[in-house]
């Protein structure tokens, strides 16, 4: 059986990922308010990676309690949350696939209701807190953030490469800096929301210079064998925001500075942004940025059919895939993916007496 290039392994440093179906991180708002995992992300997570997919990444989880979007974030600002991802990337780990987290801070858009209550500010009494920013510019609908003085950009700094080590004890084989949808990291390189006049903001590089010092002090933290991704919104879809172009020229500034993969993403930046949605509606973009340099990209966004996520690895336009409802509906996708392109793949012993062979019914 000839094996497709979706069902074909990578490795990036020292970790191999047996295929390039990837779990794209996906909130659960399903934490305790502590910030710690429950039983539902090891089902949900542990689901994905006994469904074959070679790499599973935890939801955008925290740094800090203020970078929570909601009460119900996972975080890794303490050893107890990590203990309990330890438990579940150890049952990811024995399904053959990589655990990942995504280490992320809401910015200006933390502290709202979870979206199925319409994703408005918490009040203090509802336990809200202050958000911060780089500029005291309000995402809409949103209170006016605290902008961060060089002392507190500072302390962010400390606490992504604090929660690194921390997601390293944890088991994590992979980071990812959450640097899209309008979140702290995002919110710098934009200019919708970064208007500072010091070396944090005005000119690309200044805007980029936040993101840089946290993949620097990550690097620095992590083993030498552990990729680094980042997460990037290619596109704010709005005028006067970051551009495809912006990004190209990020995925440059990057090359030598430890990142291993661009996760291309788009959009969150504002809610007046017009999104054009359609399917692989996002692959121009990783294809562009791809294109722009030698670091390896993942493509994600209205991927649904097995034949479309190979082609776009044929032609060039990214080097892995990453899923995120379709595996929410089918959590055992990539084994049917694999039957339609005629790949093989490993099956856990409990599920080989429901194999398909050869044909799907």
């Amino acid at each position: 059986m000839t094996q497709s290039l979706l069902f074909s392994p990578i490795t990036l440093r020292e970790v191999t990922f047996q295929n390039r179906i990837w779990v794209a991180p996906m909130a659960q708002y399903s934490a305790s308010e502590s910030g710690i995992p429950t039983d539902w992300h090891l089902a949900h997570l542990g689901g994905m990676a006994r469904g074959g997919s070679a790499m599973v990444m935890c939801e955008a989880t925290a740094i800090d309690p203020v970078g929570r979007i909601c009460l119900q974030d996972t975080g890794i600002w303490n050893d107890e949350q990590a203990e309990s991802f330890a438990r579940i990337n150890r049952f990811i780990a024995e399904q053959g696939a990589v655990p990942a987290i995504q280490l992320a801070h809401a910015g200006r858009k933390a502290s709202t209701h979870v979206p199925t209550r319409g994703r408005g500010a918490l009040t203090a009494e509802e336990g809200g807190w202050e958000t911060i920013a780089p500029s005291a510019i309000a995402y809409e609908g949103l209170p006016v953030p605290h902008a961060l003085d060089h002392s507190e950009i500072a302390e962010v700094v400390a606490l992504y490469a604090a929660a690194a080590a921390r997601s390293i004890e944890a088991g994590f084989r992979v980071i990812e800096i959450h640097a899209a949808h309008g979140y702290l990291m995002n919110e710098f390189l934009s200019p919708l929301a970064n208007q500072r006049t010091d070396h944090y903001g005005g000119s690309f590089e200044n805007r980029c210079r936040l993101l840089l010092e946290v993949i620097a002090a990550i690097r620095s933290t992590i083993p030498e064998g552990i990729p680094l991704f980042v997460r990037i919104s290619a596109s704010d879809w709005a005028d006067d925001g970051w551009s495809i172009a912006d990004s190209a020229l990020l995925a440059r500034r990057l090359e030598g500075t430890g990142v291993d993969l661009i996760d291309v993403s788009s959009g969150g930046m504002v809610a007046h942004q017009k999104i054009t949605v359609g399917p692989g509606y996002q692959v121009p973009f990783a294809r562009a940025v791809r294109e722009s340099g030698s670091i390896p990209v993942a493509a994600v966004g209205l991927i649904t059919e097995a034949a479309q996520a190979e082609q776009l690895l044929v032609d060039g336009a990214a080097d892995v895939v990453m899923f995120g409802r379709l595996l929410l509906r089918e959590p055992h996708w990539p084994y049917k993916a694999a039957v339609e392109l005629k790949s093989e793949m490993r099956w856990p012993a409990p599920y080989r007496s429901a194999r398909y062979r050869g044909s799907i019914p």
